[in-house]
């Protein structure tokens, strides 16, 4: 998961990603890279059966913390930090694919553009192909706005993978971060107060899930 922009959603996609493979049978091995530790508080309230955590991973040590937890069956994910760095530029190239989140706002769009451009890089250096994707994130789930329109509109034109559906803004997924988790346990729990249909939210990362699957397997 990769943005220079905080609050774009890269850990809600990791957190959703994580507990999706989890639930459909994958070892999942979280890199808890971003300095905000999200993922490491959501981990401390109790992980799902099936995913690991490991936070403070040095520059050094990370290509092959990334290479030993990868093989059959199993997955790595990466929350990256929000600047360009060499902990990123290494994440970046050991990845089989490079999620970009974004909100359908202008600035997000501009800020994005940054990461794809560091996957660029990275694909020069190394003198190979380095699959990416866009996901936008917090988004109506009512209807698109015109601004969403535009943005997706560009993506495509430029020849961006995005990936559909969208994460829709949803306090199910804000709920994670205080409860630890996954959605499911979240809806057979009377004492979380989400706001909000946990059905609805299911379904979205369940889809979202399968979309990313699509494009590893």
């Amino acid at each position: 998961m990769a943005s220079p922009k905080g609050g774009a959603g890269k850990s809600t996609c990791a957190v959703l990603l994580a507990t999706g493979f989890a639930r459909m049978g994958a070892s999942v091995t979280v890199l808890d890279c971003d300095p905000n530790k999200s993922l490491t508080r959501w981990a401390s309230r109790g992980l799902p059966e099936g995913i690991a955590l490991l936070s403070d991973v040095q520059r050094s040590e990370l290509v092959t913390v990334i290479r030993e937890a990868d093989g059959d069956g199993r997955i790595v994910i990466v929350d990256l930090e929000g600047i360009a760095s060499q902990i990123v530029s290494r994440a970046i190239s050991q990845a089989d694919l490079v999620i970009v989140p974004m909100q359908p706002t202008a600035l997000d769009a501009e800020v994005g553009s940054e990461a794809l451009g560091l996957v660029q890089e990275e694909e020069e250096a190394l003198g190979k192909e380095i699959p990416h994707a866009v996901v936008l994130t917090k988004t109506s789930a009512a209807v698109k706005s015109r601004v969403q329109r535009e943005l997706e509109a560009q993506l495509m034109a430029a020849g961006i993978d995005l990936i559909e559906p969208s994460l829709v803004l949803r306090a199910a997924f804000a709920e994670l971060f205080a409860h630890g988790g996954d959605l499911e346990a979240m809806m057979d729990d009377p004492n979380i107060a989400t706001g909000g249909r946990v059905d609805r939210a299911i379904v979205n990362a369940r889809e979202f899930t399968e979309a990313v699957y699509e494009r590893i397997r």
